[in-house]
């Protein structure tokens, strides 16, 4: 386990000396920074709490892709989270509702943190509508599927898997749910509301092609008698999964700090973390060894695209958002354990 983690206790205590180089230097004062250096460690433990079930589900695609494009995923995948999701994404929301370049932006960040706050934050409606369509197409996916003959919660689950021939019955549910909670909201807001969760359902529309693109072309490769296993498809569909379940950590960041330097330290701790954890379901087998595990993942998608989209009417709490996916995670590894014991596969 120690192997699997030892980039992330670096990359953690590299962070943590940022993060009391730079206290020292915005405080002035050894209070200041133990303080800064706390909200640091308390993000990143939000932001792994959050991220566990996106861990899970990373480890379904990942198992398929060679070593090679999983450390691709651990390195390359790790800077898209950090530069592109912690730093860049919140710049570029505060650059486009305000009018401002990136330098702009980020120098507001910088100098005016509590406007930076709430440009971020007026933005919640389009990114929860955005961020919650395409989760919720993730989780529904796994159910909505008539060839899924193992099943957790067997009442749910066989009765979605059965609708499930019924062509796209996922996207007209979520539809209707979009449609349900724009009727709640103003105007304006019901708008951006329905167009960001359009958006978000054509961008897995377009994941989902260009991995069928991509599977269509190593196939035609391996018939041709060349061994293929580039994983791109799957790097691609990883990568805008992690940016989708990064939009709630990114937000509710901003209810221990305004600060841009402090939270991108924080969330990239954490997002370190899920990585490796996700590299080490892979290498253990934990999906393969505890049967009902990714169905407790998939169920915490749903329920936090649930989440996301209702947010956008009505106050959830972090607190909230987060246990609900380890109560789910935690009830199907434990469901898992008594099946192996029932079935002889011991503990």
């Amino acid at each position: 386990m120690l192997t699997h983690f030892k980039g992330s206790a670096l990359f953690t205590l590299a962070c943590l000396a940022l993060a009391v180089a730079y206290g020292w230097s915005s405080t002035g004062t050894t209070g200041g920074t133990a303080e800064v250096v706390w909200i640091v460690l308390v993000l990143s433990v939000l932001e792994i709490s959050l991220s566990f079930d996106n861990a899970v589900v990373n480890a379904t695609v990942l198992k398929d892709m060679n070593e090679t494009w999983q450390k691709r995923f651990l390195t390359w995948g790790m800077l898209i989270a950090v530069f592109g999701m912690r730093i860049a994404f919140p710049l570029a929301i505060v650059g486009i509702a305000a009018g401002l370049n990136p330098v702009e932006a980020m120098e507001l960040s910088l100098r005016q943190p509590e406007r930076y706050e709430a440009i971020v934050t007026s933005a919640h409606v389009g990114i929860a509508g955005f961020g919650g369509a395409f989760l919720a197409l993730v989780g529904m996916r796994f159910f909505f599927d008539e060839e899924k003959d193992v099943h957790w919660i067997r009442w749910i689950e066989t009765r979605l898997s059965a609708v499930s021939t019924i062509r796209a019955v996922e996207m007209a549910v979520l539809l209707l749910a979009l449609y349900g909670i724009s009727l709640l909201l103003p105007e304006h807001e019901a708008l951006v509301f329905v167009t960001a969760g359009m958006l978000g359902m054509v961008t897995f529309i377009a994941v989902e092609a260009v991995g069928t693109l991509l599977e269509i072309h190593e196939a035609a490769q391996v018939a041709a008698g060349t061994v293929v296993r580039s994983g791109l498809a799957g790097f691609l569909y990883l990568n805008v999964l992690d940016a989708s379940f990064s939009f709630d950590g990114v937000i509710g960041a901003f209810a221990l700090s305004n600060n841009m330097v402090v939270i991108a330290l924080g969330l990239s701790i954490g997002a370190m973390f899920v990585r490796s954890l996700t590299i080490m379901l892979v290498r253990r087998g934990a999906l393969d060894e505890y049967l009902y595990l990714e169905h407790g993942a998939f169920w915490a998608i749903v329920a936090l695209a649930a989440i996301m989209l209702l947010s956008v009417r009505f106050a959830i709490s972090e607190t909230f958002t987060g246990l609900i996916g380890a109560v789910l995670i935690v009830a199907s590894l434990a469901w898992s354990v008594r099946y192996r014991r029932c079935n002889g596969g011991g503990e």
